[in-house]
């Protein structure tokens, strides 16, 4: 395979990429423009309020809802501990004596004489947010956030999962059709980016999450892989926010699929190199795509990389052309067209469109939208 033609995936050694950093609340922005920042930097903090806790006190206590002011032992305002006693009744004989103690660790938010019920609130969690990556704020959103700007090497893959991650670049594979396999992963590799080759199974996925790298970049995977490693099958349509321990991106797809020879080599050349790695990708509309960033410093440039999109533009599909399918439900799949009807089809969503069918490795055959699938060049 000498490359693969996808259109809107981008592999170039540089360019300028920009981020809006949004906080999901109103919070406080830490940075101002024209400020450097690195990954790690924190740009902006907000706090999530605490989680709620409704307390029935008048059925614990026996006692009528206008009553309940004068047993409450903690008052609108004030913090508890977990075990305190937040309301007692006061009996003559102090065996009867009745205690209501906080479930929680928090603030006694409301006394209700209506319900005769308390609201305690957890402590708020604080949220903090990362530039992602190592460059300079061009805008600030007060309340809000910041855009990040920074030249950069620039790889966009066709699957990931994952959230937001950071480290150095090493290859593990030698050669873009070299699986990678187990014995390639060692204590080395902990917080690192690896690159792999053609493939990598659920067994190098597992040794991947022990030894702790931070990101997992190759060319292929089996679907099956993929389910052992989340626990479920993906059913979402953005990716992004799985917790399975670093960040996996695919670069061509589901299968064993050597990497584009021009996206291993411009990893190859950014070896050592800090990369910002994301998984989330757009399943369904395929407007999001994971990617791999490396910043470079201003005016710097990799040599031997042409910039540009993998693949050039082609005279159109034609029967036999091996493709990969781009949207669900075979999201993925490396087939074969066999057949290009010439007259417009109706899909499952009624629209009227043109397809092909694409014969799978296993013989079985599908209906696709010719916009679902990408062509793959040998």
């Amino acid at each position: 395979m000498g490359h693969t033609y996808t259109p809107g995936l981008t592999v170039t050694p540089r360019t300028i990429i920009s981020k809006k950093r949004i906080l999901p609340l109103s919070g406080t922005v830490l940075v101002k423009a024209n400020d450097t920042v690195t990954s790690s930097t924190v740009v902006a903090r907000a706090e999530l309020p605490g989680k709620v806790y409704v307390v029935n006190l008048v059925n614990q206590l026996g006692i009528l809802p206008e009553d309940l002011p004068d047993y409450m032992i903690k008052r609108e305002g004030e913090k508890v501990e977990k075990g305190d006693v937040l309301a007692e009744t006061r009996p003559l004989i102090k065996w009867f004596k009745t205690d209501v103690r906080s479930p929680i660790t928090g603030t006694v938010e409301t006394v209700s004489t209506a319900t005769g019920q308390v609201i305690l609130r957890e402590p708020p969690r604080p949220v903090e947010l990362f530039a992602y990556l190592d460059g300079t704020v061009v805008e600030a959103f007060p309340g809000q956030g910041v855009r990040v700007e920074t030249p950069c090497a620039f790889i966009q893959g066709i699957f990931g999962i994952g959230g937001e991650t950071w480290g150095e670049v090493v290859l593990a594979a030698s050669s873009p059709d070299e699986d990678l396999t187990e014995s390639m992963l060692t204590p080395h590799h902990a917080g690192k980016v690896v690159v792999g080759g053609a493939f990598a199974g659920a067994e190098v996925l597992a040794r991947a999450r022990a030894v702790g790298v931070k990101a997992i970049v190759v060319g292929g995977m089996h679907d099956k892989d993929l389910r052992a490693l989340l626990g479920y099958d993906l059913g979402v349509a953005i990716t992004g926010t799985e917790n399975v321990g670093f960040t996996l991106v695919l670069t061509e797809g589901f299968g064993r699929i050597p990497m584009a020879g021009k996206t291993f080599e411009l990893l190859k050349k950014l070896g050592g190199r800090k990369a910002c790695v994301s998984g989330a990708t757009q399943i369904r509309a395929g407007v999001m795509r994971p990617e791999i960033i490396v910043p470079l410093a201003p005016g710097e440039r990799v040599e031997g990389i042409e910039a540009g999109q993998v693949g050039e533009a082609r005279g159109g599909v034609k029967v036999g052309d091996p493709v990969r399918v781009i949207r669900e439900p075979f999201f993925g799949h490396i087939g074969q067209v066999v057949k290009l009807p010439p007259d417009l089809t109706m899909i499952p969503t009624e629209s009227h469109v043109r397809v092909m069918e694409v014969m799978f490795p296993d013989g079985t055959r599908a209906v696709v939208p010719r916009a679902n699938i990408e062509v793959i060049e040998g």
